[in-house]
């Protein structure tokens, strides 16, 4: 409901148009494999990876609309339905399962085979969707004017400009190609810094901000008020915690880092201090406010499952008590296969030989999954699966497992891999209950059918699982992670958390500061999940995130205008994230294939930190100029 008015989507519930066919999941599978090989290479050798939903809408357009004339809008939805499921599984294997590979290099565990990196992955693929879906109708449906979904959103925006090749498709393909533009300039010929840094010497601090246009369009989606407890995390964490760290360490040695405080910022600057010691205050926080939410949203949640219940009574048909048919864009998955499918998923991860987990494993699996799916869905919700941090819930989750598989005697090294496993699994439900979330929004604001999106779903996942076993072990049998070429950021955390848990040396101390931060942010009655991820990201992601924000409330008091799902700064920032996520996504295929260097002209061109000055004025003045400038041209 909008200002006492049902939501119309695009294509009425009473229409039935192709959706579910052949050709649609043909190409979803496709591209599910691609972008699930390019994000999993891309996130081990930076740490992070790209949201493929609008990167997928786009293909399946040029795909189904251009080359197969094919003209149904739910159709091209199942395919960025299907192929963005690979990238979110992907993102969620990384930050945890190269620990294996860690540790069998060590002598610790056993090198994983492909069939238990699959199943593994597998496992927590179809947990995460499944647990979506009693979800949506509270997330998705009735919060439909709360949680913005900007990538959900942008990504229906893509698919609508398809259908309408006047304005709307002008702004979004604009942003596109001027987004393209400048990621292919940054990371492709490296002929500028995508980071601009500034120093504050007297606060022993840093400001940063990455210049990356599509940053600017997820602030302008979400809009002021959310980029603005973002940025209050990040400058809580950067000119808070780290000039009081630095001042007050001197010359103590914190654990994890084996070199006083000192030392530390003296040779790396702020960024190790952050690494080092702010992840684990953001994490703490991270998961208090995760607990902050569930409390906060447990009447919703219990409504949910009352609604579960009822529909366990139905005959599997879609037909209710009354015999009366829902609509079209109200059908899931029938309750009863859900129910049993998951419980079947759990006693699988507890039996089969190839997953190390316990069956009290098992069963914390299915606390801290449906825990998770929740909160990661109405992260994303907020803020967008790009910079939904799954690595903090996986942080989180390993926390409390390590600890209680300690408790119980597991403190070798058979509890530390036990421990990776089930933050395996908890990572990837998170990472995909957040992706399926995102695709039902979307789905929603066309008129897709839920329950063909959560089929669509389910297949991407099995395809992604079986690629992802490969994927892993090849890239570790070229280059190693821990390497150069391959550093795995995300799973190195995890494997120094796991350890230090077991050896005793975790710093609780910082851990519990972030979840005191997130009560007293709770206390003073702001939102606490968007400070605490602020708090988690990198400064130089928040600022961004908040001058896109800014620009939109300028928009606003111009023009009186809000720029709902339709207006113009909303399509010309969807083509800002589409474009950048097409172009990231491209790049990690020619590093995969080893073309990248031949592109590179850093050594023959390069503005350096000036030029990224430069693309930063240009994103916000371009992000002004069409929001505000198409505005007064329309009218």
């Amino acid at each position: 409901m909008k200002n006492g008015k049902e939501f119309k989507p695009y294509v009425p519930a009473e229409k039935v148009t192709p959706e579910f066919t052949i050709t649609s999941v043909t190409t979803g599978v496709l591209l599910a494999v691609i972008f699930g090989a390019a994000n999993a290479y891309l996130g081990l050798r930076v740490g992070m990876t790209v949201s493929a939903s609008i990167p997928a809408a786009v293909v399946s357009m040029g795909i189904l609309r251009i080359l197969l004339k094919r003209k149904s809008i739910l159709e091209s939805n199942m395919v960025q339905t299907i192929g963005s499921a690979g990238e979110s599984l992907a993102a969620g294997a990384i930050f945890t399962m190269p620990v294996f590979f860690l540790w069998a290099k060590e002598g610790v565990s056993d090198a994983p085979g492909m069939l238990s990196i699959s199943l593994t992955a597998l496992m927590g693929g179809l947990l995460g969707v499944l647990f979506m879906v009693p979800l949506r109708n509270a997330l998705i449906v009735k919060e439909h004017d709360i949680l913005p979904y900007p990538e959900g959103t942008a990504c229906a925006e893509v698919l609508l400009a398809g259908e309408d090749r006047g304005t709307s498709a002008h702004a979004v393909f604009a942003g596109m190609g001027i987004s393209a533009v400048i990621k292919f300039v940054i990371d492709g010929l490296k002929a500028a810094s995508g980071t601009i840094s500034i120093p504050v010497k007297a606060l022993h601090t840093e400001f940063s901000s990455e210049v990356y246009p599509a940053l600017f369009g997820v602030g302008y989606i979400c809009g002021a008020r959310i980029s603005s407890y973002l940025f209050a995390g990040g400058i809580l964490g950067w000119f808070v915690l780290i000039p009081a760290i630095v001042s007050f360490g001197g010359d103590t040695v914190l654990y994890p880092a084996s070199d006083t405080i000192a030392q530390m910022y003296a040779a790396q600057g702020a960024d190790i201090i952050w690494s080092s010691y702010i992840r684990y205050i953001g994490a703490g926080a991270v998961a208090a406010g995760g607990i902050i939410s569930l409390v906060r949203s447990m009447p919703l949640i219990t409504a949910t499952f009352a609604e579960t219940i009822k529909g366990l009574k139905t005959d599997g048909k879609g037909m209710g008590d009354m015999g009366e048919k829902p609509k079209r864009t109200a059908l899931d998955i029938n309750m009863k296969v859900v129910v049993f499918s998951i419980v079947l998923l759990i006693l699988a991860i507890a039996f089969f030989p190839g997953i190390p987990v316990s069956f009290p494993g098992a069963l914390l699996i299915a606390l801290f999954g449906f825990f998770f799916a929740t909160v990661s869905s109405r992260m994303v919700g907020l803020v967008g699966s790009s910079n939904n941090p799954v690595s903090g819930m996986a942080i989180a989750t390993l926390l409390f497992a390590t600890m209680a598989l300690k408790s119980a005697g597991n403190s070798g090294a058979e509890g530390m891999v036990g421990a990776i496993a089930i933050g395996s699994i908890i990572c990837i439900i998170a990472a995909m209950s957040g992706d399926t979330s995102q695709d039902l929004k979307t789905g929603y604001l066309l008129g897709a059918t839920p329950r063909n999106q959560q089929i669509g779903e389910l297949i991407g996942v099995v395809v992604s699982a079986v690629t992802i076993g490969s994927v892993l072990t090849l890239l570790d049998a070229a280059w190693g992670f821990g390497s150069t070429e391959l550093s795995a950021p995300q799973a190195t955390l995890m494997k120094m958390i796991v350890e230090g848990v077991m050896n005793g040396s975790l710093p609780w101390t910082l851990v519990f500061i972030g979840v005191f931060i997130a009560v007293v942010i709770e206390v003073l009655g702001i939102p606490v999940l968007p400070v605490a991820i602020g708090l988690y990201l990198p400064l130089k992601l928040s600022v961004p995130i908040m001058a896109g924000g800014l620009i939109r409330q300028i928009r606003y008091r111009k023009t009186q205008d809000n720029d709902g799902e339709a207006g113009s700064g909303i399509l010309f920032c969807s083509g800002l994230i589409a474009g950048e996520g097409l172009v990231g996504i491209g790049l990690a295929i020619l590093a995969v294939v080893g073309a990248a260097d031949a592109i590179d002209c850093s050594r023959q061109f390069n503005m350096g930190m000036a030029g990224g000055v430069l693309l930063f004025l240009a994103s916000v003045i371009l992000i002004a100029w069409f929001s505000v400038g198409s505005q007064r041209k329309n009218k």
